[in-house]
């Protein structure tokens, strides 16, 4: 886990710390349990995140489908730490273990009010968050190039990283992650050499449906995160009340990209398309969530995550 939230002795706070700190804890313990993680440096986190990486598969070109993932989850506002954390341990089980594991899941969590009246200041925390972890993408982005140099000059592919780096965000955790690979990419000179993220996932987005139209700036963040991301995938849903809320409280009528899609699907970059997934989680308790929730919400975030074309995923 890594975290900008400030720590207490009962776990993760509601604000915003200096630094970034970093968390492990066994696959068998409850996740939702403070007691159950251990702090441990960032110099300890990246020495277990490389060791299990170089542990992943070398795999063929034509066998990219089944090349292992370094995976971030961050998520979304109105969730206190230990609901954050239960739904990562769900998302270890369905997607990151046995046999059929994607690799590995890092919880990214921020500093939420875990209530429905924290909105407004959620979201403040939100883009407050920002420079913060940038500093985790902005390292990531550093190794990886490292790696792909090295391979270059000595000529052995086995020398690149063996992980595709994914993230997945929900809810206002997208808007956070939003800020912060913006920030990324000015930090980096708006880097063009090296995709940094394989496979983004949006699931209801809690940010403006227009993000990611060509007509905005060439600064403005959905340009900025395009030019980061291999593929970015927006999983919307019109059955998501929970964002129609949003827009109507903050946003002065802008729809909300993971309950309405793309404002114009046919003039966003060519790497950004959308699903309406209703159908995927109609069966879910509540929608906003849903994609989590059920089994073909899972099957699609897995084959999203494994890079399967858009068209045949289903």
């Amino acid at each position: 886990m890594i975290s900008c939230r400030n720590v207490t002795d009962h776990g993760p706070g509601r604000k915003l710390a200096a630094t970034l700190t970093y968390f492990t804890a066994p696959l068998t313990a409850d996740l939702k349990k403070w007691s159950s993680w251990t702090r441990v440096s960032g110099t300890e986190v990246t020495r277990l995140l490389l060791e299990e990486t170089a542990a992943f598969p070398q795999v063929t070109e034509d066998e990219n489908l089944k090349e292992m993932h370094l995976s971030l989850f961050i998520h979304g506002y109105n969730n206190s730490w230990d609901e954050a954390a239960g739904r990562y341990a769900k998302m270890v089980a369905d997607l990151f273990q046995g046999k059929k594991s994607l690799g590995v899941l890092v919880l990214v969590t921020w500093p939420s009010n875990g209530s429905v009246t924290g909105y407004l200041p959620d979201r403040e925390d939100a883009r407050e968050s920002a420079p913060l972890l940038a500093e985790l993408f902005v390292r990531l982005h550093d190794h990886v190039l490292k790696m792909q140099r090295l391979a270059a000059t000595t000529n052995d592919p086995a020398k690149a990283c063996k992980a595709k780096i994914s993230v997945v965000a929900h809810s206002m955790g997208n808007y956070v992650l939003q800020k912060a690979l913006a920030v990324t990419s000015k930090r980096l000179n708006n880097p063009a050499l090296i995709t940094l993220v394989h496979q983004l996932v949006m699931v209801a987005a809690d940010v403006d449906n227009d993000l990611f139209q060509e007509s905005q700036s060439q600064e403005a963040d959905g340009n900025l995160m395009a030019n980061l991301c291999y593929r970015i995938t927006a999983a919307y849903s019109g059955l998501d009340n929970v964002l129609g809320a949003s827009a109507g409280l903050k946003h002065f009528g802008k729809r909300r990209l993971g309950r309405s899609g793309l404002a114009d699907a046919a003039h966003v970059h060519d790497n950004v398309w959308h699903r309406d997934v209703s159908s995927l989680i109609s069966s879910a308790p509540a929608a906003h969530s849903g994609l989590f929730d059920t089994a073909a919400g899972v099957s699609f975030l897995r084959q999203v995550l494994q890079g399967m074309d858009r068209h045949h995923i289903t």
